[in-house]
């Protein structure tokens, strides 16, 4: 019996210096991958035998030495890094839809965005730190400031019940007061 070979479903986001590309297929633990100037190949074979194979035909250069990958029970997250500053009209240099390839919103940045963000995050496009973009890809430990933490401003009354200055006493229902 012939395994079939499927594409591999694959996210993907990009900065003015980098791009994001997640293969995700789970279970996975030895994947064959090749990043070249122009071309992305991952092939993998599931713990199930599922075979999938992927061959991204980049519409920039990236720098294959400079770019960076990880393999996670997940898939396989990239962080490419691009040849030229600058964004791409798409991620494949053909102007085919696959129902395969989507964006991965939960990372995108347009052209028009703020790059605060990125620079906070340790230089244009958020830097090549690598052990860095993957705790922001992957949501690595962190922690950080939440909006959750600073919880002074309720007022909570001695039994435990929060206080608020618009609550207002609830009249009784007609019939309850009589009884």
């Amino acid at each position: 019996m012939a395994t079939t070979v499927k594409p591999a479903p694959v996210k993907w986001a990009q900065r003015a210096d980098l791009v994001y590309v997640n293969f995700e297929v789970q279970d996975v633990e030895n994947p064959e991958v090749s990043v070249e100037e122009n071309k992305v190949t991952y092939k993998a074979t599931t713990k199930d035998k599922q075979k999938f194979e992927t061959v991204l035909n980049l519409f920039g250069a990236v720098k294959p030495g400079d770019s960076k990958w990880i393999n996670r029970e997940r898939g396989a997250e990239f962080v490419l890094i691009k040849a030229e500053q600058g964004f791409w009209k798409r991620l494949l240099k053909e102007d085919t839809k696959y129902h395969w390839l989507k964006v991965d919103f939960n990372k995108w940045k347009d052209e028009d965005d703020s790059e605060d963000e990125s620079a906070a995050a340790g230089g244009p496009g958020g830097g090549t730190n690598f052990e860095e973009m993957m705790r922001q890809m992957g949501g690595l430990g962190g922690g950080g400031a939440s909006p959750f933490n600073d919880l002074d401003d309720l007022d909570v009354g001695g039994d435990g019940n929060e206080n608020d200055s618009d609550d207002e006493q609830i009249p009784e229902l007609e019939g309850e007061a009589e009884k």
